[in-house]
């Protein structure tokens, strides 16, 4: 299942971020898969999304950055599958 993922930067400390990110990679647990992402101009927010079929390894993923960002999950369908749905139900 696909996930968008909102971080919200404290933007004071986007450098410790991008440090720790450099020197231990995304420190995703096996079963999460990072598929892209998106940073704010302004460095406050990054839009991530992130692919697994057991919630609980974004949990995992979330506790090892929750001391530097705050963190929205979203779990999200295509638009092709929600156009099936809807279209069942016209």
């Amino acid at each position: 299942m696909l996930f968008m993922v909102i971080e919200h930067f404290d933007q004071a400390r986007v450098k410790e971020i991008y440090a720790r990110f450099h020197e231990h990679g995304r420190m995703m647990p096996e079963g999460l898969t990072y598929v892209d992402s998106w940073i704010s101009a302004d460095f406050a927010r990054c839009f991530q999304v992130m692919e697994c079929d057991d919630v609980t390894k974004l949990q995992e993923w979330v506790l090892a950055w929750g001391d530097l960002a705050r963190f929205e999950i979203v779990p999200l369908a295509s638009s092709k599958d929600t156009a099936a749905a809807v279209k069942k139900h016209l």
